[in-house]
């Protein structure tokens, strides 16, 4: 099979011969890709999994091509104010790498048509798939349809509503545009959901959508699946042209609650989540509705030719142990510069490193070890297994209960010195986080993270996972062998109670398993790293996954 024979147009046709295994065109939507640290186009875990989706999909020559957003001020700059605590900033974004494809079509907002502008990302720029991005931010728009695409996420739920019709809708017309008709139509969660109602009216029918369209939930939390009025979104023409009638028949939903993630599920032909637990967990939650489609699980993945350093991968194919130990010595060195310039406290490379770096929110439990005080003060205080740990993540800009938790972070560690919080958590400080730290500690309420996946690329990097039993993770742990495992709670305790068990199993691990083995016993600790290091990839390596995707979704 040639390029020439790419699903798309010559023009943005796939840089290589598409093997014959992965030949079915696919679609892949998404709110956000983390393609790379200059392409600002992401907030958290959804776009990172995105984006090492591409990079796979590329590197096994499948027939994909990504279709998403161009935000003109990303998610935000995250920086710091005056008394240090977190700052929003918004800035506009440039990127010359993106070619416009000269395509301008319009899409109804509210009635209002609206133009939208078709940029194009070649797969030999950052080694993905083809990937076309849309934007309204152009003239031809007036201010309010211009702002459509400018924030992601934005904090106003109307232009979020607008942003879900542009990425769907829009990526519907993209599609008539370019004359093409993907077999596979994947929504990676139900943000351009509003595809399924083009697709309706183009193939005459609920039957012409199922055959095509697969969806992807990512979250068993209510914020993730979101609902809005029925007739608003109607009002705003996220169903395209579709009648009521057509809309209720299609969905199943009668009401004026609309549940994207339950129409999602009732449109497609086959349903994921994104680990064997948030399969579980998915089932359950959506099992008391009627006409869900099958919902299995493919767990996420990293991609590991992106994420893995080079130098400590080369030691951990040669099993060379003190290699392995020099080179993350030198990457703690390089990660802790950074530290000692955000915040003016030197790190010791030689002291255990932990750190808590993902999107800040409230299941995550950011500031979980904290909350025992006297605990964690000891714990910084200990001079014989002295431990210096940091945090980072990014907080949604409109969430202040969550930038609360970052700036009481922030105080809290202020007269520590081995103890601090970053800012600019985007692409390239995750990898210095990970490949910089010797503990990745992973504290959400079980059953809550889906899968999560900072903890995987951490692995691949010589950082040992302590973690509640939740997520990926319950595919990966082997307890002590490789990472470290907080004990359950009891499920039938109240929150505080459940939070502070687990606060409890952190520290006693630490205490009695981790500190012991990294000061006290080498050859232990080398054995756990290296452990984790092996059996982290194949399976949660991204390859894995893309394929898996072919085989169980998009056959």
């Amino acid at each position: 099979m040639s390029p020439s024979q790419s699903f798309l147009p010559t023009d943005f046709a796939h840089p290589y011969e598409i093997a014959a295994k992965y030949s079915k065109s696919v679609l892949y939507i998404s709110c956000e890709f983390a393609i790379d640290q200059s392409f600002k186009i992401y907030s958290g875990g959804l776009g990172f999994l995105a984006g090492s989706h591409m990079r796979s999909a590329h590197d096994l020559k499948q027939n994909l091509c990504g279709v998403g957003i161009l935000w003109t001020y990303g998610y935000y700059n995250q920086a710091r104010g005056e008394n240090r605590e977190l700052a929003v900033q918004f800035t506009r974004k440039e990127y010359a790498f993106l070619q416009d494809t000269g395509l301008r079509f319009t899409v109804p907002v509210h009635g209002h048509p609206v133009v939208v502008k078709a940029m194009f990302l070649p797969g030999e720029v950052f080694g993905t798939v083809p990937m076309f991005f849309l934007s309204t931010d152009i003239e031809e728009n007036d201010p309010l349809s211009r702002a459509i695409t400018h924030r992601l996420y934005d904090q106003d739920p109307l232009r979020r509503i607008a942003q879900y019709v542009i990425l769907g809708g829009g990526a519907a017309r993209l599609m008539d545009e370019l004359g093409v008709e993907p077999e596979v139509w994947h929504l990676n969660e139900a943000h351009g959901l509003s595809a399924a109602f083009h697709l309706y009216r183009k193939y005459g029918g609920l039957n012409g959508v199922m055959e095509r369209l697969v969806f992807t939930t990512h979250t068993p939390e209510e914020a993730g699946n979101e609902v809005h009025d029925f007739h608003i979104l109607k009002d705003f023409s996220f169903f395209g042209d579709l009648n009521e009638d057509e809309v209720r028949g299609a969905t199943g939903i009668q009401g004026s609650d609309f549940n994207h993630s339950l129409a999602a599920l009732r449109m497609a032909r086959k349903a994921n989540g994104v680990s064997k637990l948030h399969g579980e967990v998915s089932r359950r939650m959506w099992g008391g509705y009627d006409q869900i489609c099958e919902i299995d699980h493919i767990t996420n993945a990293q991609n590991k030719k992106y994420w893995a350093e080079r130098g400590l991968e080369h030691a951990r194919q040669q099993g060379d142990v003190e290699q392995l130990r020099q080179r993350k010595r030198e990457l703690k060195e390089r990660l802790f510069r950074i530290v000692a310039d955000q915040t003016g406290k030197l790190f010791d490379p030689e002291v255990l490193t932990i750190v808590w770096a993902r999107r800040f929110a409230g299941y995550k439990r950011p500031d979980l070890i904290t909350r025992d005080i006297k605990r964690f003060r000891a714990m910084l205080a200990c001079t014989k297994h002295p431990v210096q740990i940091l945090w980072a993540g990014k907080p949604f800009p409109f969430d202040y209960g969550a930038i609360d938790q970052f700036n009481h972070l922030i105080h809290i560690t202020r007269d520590h010195p081995n103890a601090g919080v970053l800012v600019g958590y985007e692409l390239e400080l995750s990898r210095q986080l990970k490949t910089g730290s010797d503990i990745w500690l992973n504290n959400p309420v079980v059953t809550c993270e889906a899968s999560g996946t900072s903890g995987m690329t951490a692995a691949m990097n010589a950082s040992v996972n302590l973690s509640t039993f939740d997520g990926w993770v319950c595919e990966f742990a082997q307890d002590g062998d490789n990472c470290f495992i907080i004990p359950e709670a009891d499920p039938s305790l109240g929150h505080e109670e459940r939070d502070q068990s687990d606060t409890n199993g952190f520290y006693d691990l630490l205490e009695n398993k981790v500190l012991p083995a990294y000061y006290d016993e080498p050859k232990e600790w080398d054995r756990v790293v290296l452990n984790s290091m092996n059996d982290v990839a194949p399976y949660f390596d991204s390859d894995r996954m893309a394929d898996e995707y072919y085989g169980k979704m998009y056959a």
